[in-house]
């Protein structure tokens, strides 16, 4: 297997979430995300989210040379390009949590921010691999749908509805990703962008409730550093931003237990998703979008 880590860019050239925020147009920071990570794929030519061989083709000039099979030449004597399932307009699906949870941000960018800079940015990328895409955001049900499709004028109408989505009400994981599953009536890649604040057990219900239909599901859990590690100092009340539950907290009694339950229920999550056959990534809204984009690229590869 070729070396993908080693044709990572460099450190130095991954951005920093929260001058993200600053850029004005979604689709300028899906165009500077991925152009800034895509380089680094220079020596996996295949490396996107579909990496099963689908088909063969001939070759046509303009087509890159490291996708001849050359084994196939060897016995035809003719040159044939291998094509993936990424290449093939396969239809991606984008869906966003836009529940109130999503609004929280303690390191400079909210949850829900960057799940659109993550939304916008896959359906940059899938686009240039000529798939067809299409977004669905959610709260307790379906807020906005998009169907998917493949044109430049299409992924314009699929960045805007990504910029117009806003903190609406509580979660129900459950219901509304039953509803997408009706909508979604192709098999395709679904890519679920979510804090997966609900009862868990509802959540992966609504998972495989997607993955039942024949999708490949891909999970992106989006938590902010300080709902990992709880880095607070000071007693204070902290308020549910869903139900409006209220807890008066002394951080440091509380830290030790807190970090080892939200690890537990991550692990559980990672666990639940692989043994259904889901791709499952955590990402900190501090991780930079191109390296957290390129790290789970590489890791989709070694693992199909």
């Amino acid at each position: 297997m070729a070396d993908f880590t080693a044709s990572m860019p460099q450190a130095s050239r991954f951005i920093d979430p929260q001058a993200l925020v600053r850029i004005a147009s979604l689709e300028l920071v899906a165009r500077t995300v991925v152009e800034g990570f895509i380089s680094g794929l220079h020596r996996s030519p295949h490396l996107g989210f579909s990496v099963n061989f689908a088909e063969y083709r001939a070759y046509r000039p303009g087509d890159d040379i490291r996708k001849i099979d050359w084994k196939v030449y060897g016995r035809t004597d003719r040159f044939f390009i291998k094509e993936y399932e990424g290449e093939t307009n396969t239809g991606i699906h984008l869906i966003l949590d836009c529940s109130r949870s999503m609004d929280y941000g303690n390191r400079g960018i909210r949850k829900l921010e960057y799940g659109q800079f993550l939304a916008a940015s896959l359906g940059y990328f899938a686009f240039k691999q000529r798939d067809a895409v299409g977004f669905i955001s959610f709260d307790d049900d379906i807020v906005d749908y998009i169907p998917a499709r493949s044109s430049m004028g299409h992924l314009n109408t699929v960045l805007h509805a990504v910029e117009r989505a806003r903190p609406g009400e509580r979660t129900d994981f459950y219901r509304a990703l039953v509803n997408v599953s009706e909508r979604i009536r192709r098999r395709g890649i679904v890519i679920v962008i979510s804090d997966l604040f609900d009862d868990p057990d509802r959540v992966m219900q609504g998972l495989r409730r997607l993955a039942s239909r024949g999708n490949d599901v891909i999970v992106f859990q989006i938590l902010d550093p300080a709902e990992l590690d709880f880095d607070f100092s000071e007693a204070a009340r902290f308020v549910d931003m869903e139900t409006k539950a209220e807890m008066h907290v002394i951080p440091d009694f509380l830290r030790r237990e807190y970090v080892k339950l939200i690890g537990a229920q991550v692990s559980e999550y990672e666990k639940e998703c692989r043994r259904d056959r889901m791709d499952f990534a955590l990402i900190e809204t501090s991780s930079p979008l191109d390296k957290a984009l390129f790290g789970y690229l590489v890791r989709r590869q070694e693992l199909y």
